[in-house]
């Protein structure tokens, strides 16, 4: 079914670094960081590590030199080296689907050939990227007209999951590099409303839409499309219109045709390239008319970088490595069960939603690469939102709640809009935070400021709640580029150590297969065959829409 290596299948549990990590965690579960950083006054700069302009101090973290020695032995074990050859190699280690996983090929030089059945796909992906540099230009120039000859000034993708999730992400992070003159929207959700929001105040006239589906059959892509056709038709009126207006991220030609999209304006993709991991495909196309493709380039380098750091540097040394065994950790030693990711930037305010599809869509797997059932914790829940904003909304949870969670903070040296002594305050909260969280407050201290008696407990902070710090100096393109790679490979790493395959997604097919069902019956009065419940909502739907 695929040519991955065979790796050792003794199962995660069974290995030796496994095994030794359980009893490790259990002589650390009494250790408070507090003690760890007494006791180590080097503490901050033996575990941290710095790679392509990315910081991380992960000294915050319940361990020892001893855990981080047992961890890099879980990973040798694992097989986590093989997995990455085997990736970069453009092996099918995307087993279910017998495919070769090479988003890492999206942002290859040039000069680079990376062969997938023969064929060079690099080469592949430079044709595609100088076809969106030009088209770009055209459209940022104003050299891109309309059906009535006017330029166009507002871009709307329509896509769904990782066709929606990163180009708003990159936009939102990048709106700093965006071309002001040029109005961008996103529809996803196949609820009206989302559609009707976003052209509500746009002119068709000037409205290129670009509709981001591979098969050109996605449910709630095409939904829109039709929408965004018939919307554009009533105020231009004239079937020729829409290929002025509409282009397709797509492989699927005839479907495009028949949309009324010229095929010169499809921009294409390929199996290999995961929706969740193809933000700097052609899916990224809104992306670089905003930005520019300089920019875009840009940002396809710092993906590039790190990639280059996740392949080659020792595991010791690794950042996407030591995130993703710290996690392991906590999700397989501790009993964690999230990841709060916490970005101390107003532009990276969709990067914990762009993180959830990556990571929960890659590790929310029960089955082994192998077929077997898993009989330990995978995929962690990530979820978060900018600092400080959180801090007044679910901050007092991670700091006095029952749950243990590991915390990302993110953050950045110098302000892309400096005013006055805000950045200064903003990165304050972050480091304040990250330490409020290790190192808490005692009730001596409590009492020592005069505490009443009875509120000395309510005011106590027990701590030892872990967290990473990753800093860099600004946002620029190549740095969030290496971000979202950092966490790709992180991801992958996390993937590797629990013997999961992180690359499909079987488990979003089933819903989308009963929906399709259950269209029909809402519109008629067929006779029903699901379960009470479901039966009972169809009807009650039926008679409240009647």
């Amino acid at each position: 079914m695929s040519n991955l290596p065979q790796f050792d299948p003794t199962p995660l549990t069974e290995l030796p670094a496994f095994e030794a990590l359980d009893d490790h965690a259990a002589s650390l579960e009494d250790v408070h960081l507090r003690e760890l950083f007494a006791d180590d006054p080097g503490r901050a700069a033996r575990f941290s590590l710095e790679a392509e302009g990315i910081f991380l101090d992960y000294s915050k973290n319940r361990i020892t030199g001893e855990t981080v020695e047992l961890l890099l032995n879980l990973a040798e074990e694992s097989g986590l080296r093989e997995r990455i050859d085997a990736m970069f190699r453009g092996d099918h280690i995307n087993l279910t689907e017998n495919r070769s996983v090479l988003h890492v090929a999206l942002r290859a030089p040039k000069t680079q050939e990376l062969l997938v059945d023969g064929v060079n796909v690099v080469e592949q992906v430079h044709a595609v990227l100088d076809k969106m540099s030009e088209f770009s230009d055209r459209v940022r120039s104003g050299a891109w007209k309309g059906f009535t000859g006017k330029p166009v000034r507002n871009i709307v993708n329509i896509g769904i999951g990782g066709s929606d999730l990163g180009p708003v992400m990159a936009y939102e992070a990048l709106k700093f590099y965006s071309q002001r003159d040029l109005t961008f929207r996103f529809v996803s959700n196949v609820d009206g409303t989302d559609f009707a929001e976003a052209t509500r105040d746009l002119d068709a006239a000037e409205t290129l839409f670009i509709v981001a589906s591979k098969t050109f059959t996605t449910l709630e892509t095409m939904t829109n499309a039709h929408s965004a056709r018939q919307w554009a038709l009533a105020q231009l009126g004239d079937e020729k219109a829409i290929a002025s207006h509409f282009v397709a991220l797509s492989t699927n030609a005839a479907e495009v045709s028949k949309f009324g999209i010229d095929t010169a304006n499809m921009f294409g993709f390929w199996d290999w390239v995961g929706g969740r991991y193809s933000m700097d495909s052609a899916i990224g196309l809104s992306t670089m008319i905003a930005i520019g493709p300089e920019n875009f380039r840009a940002m396809l380098a710092g993906f590039h970088a790190m990639d280059e750091h996740f392949r080659t540097a020792p595991f010791e040394s690794n950042l996407p490595v030591m995130m993703g065994l710290l996690t392991v950790w906590y999700n397989n030693f501790f009993g964690s069960q999230t990841v709060a990711i916490l970005p101390y930037d107003q532009y990276l305010k969709r990067f914990p939603a762009y993180l959830q599809q990556l990571t929960m869509e890659s590790n929310g797997k029960s089955i082994t690469v192998s077929g077997e059932e898993v009989d330990y914790e995978t995929g962690a829940i990530y979820w978060g939102e900018p600092g400080t904003n959180g801090q007044h909304s679910f901050y007092q949870l991670i700091h006095q709640g029952t749950k243990l969670i590991p915390c990302d903070f993110l953050g950045f040296s110098r302000s892309l809009n400096p005013q006055g002594d805000h950045h200064d305050i903003l990165i304050a909260n972050l480091f304040a935070q990250a330490e409020a969280l290790a190192f808490g407050k005692t009730s001596e201290e409590v009492e020592a400021q005069g505490t009443a008696e009875e509120l000395v407990p309510h005011k106590t902070f027990e701590g030892n709640r872990p967290s990473n710090m990753i800093l860099a100096e600004k946002l620029t393109p190549e740095i969030l580029g290496k971000l979202i790679a950092l966490y790709e490979h992180n991801v992958f790493t996390q993937g590797a150590i629990w013997q999961i395959d992180s690359f499909d997604q079987w488990g979003v097919e089933l819903g989308k297969v009963l929906a399709m069902r259950i269209v029909p019956e809402l519109k008629g009065a067929s006779e029903l065959h699901h379960d009470s419940s479901t039966n009972a909502l169809i009807e009650r739907y039926r008679r409240q829409k009647a």
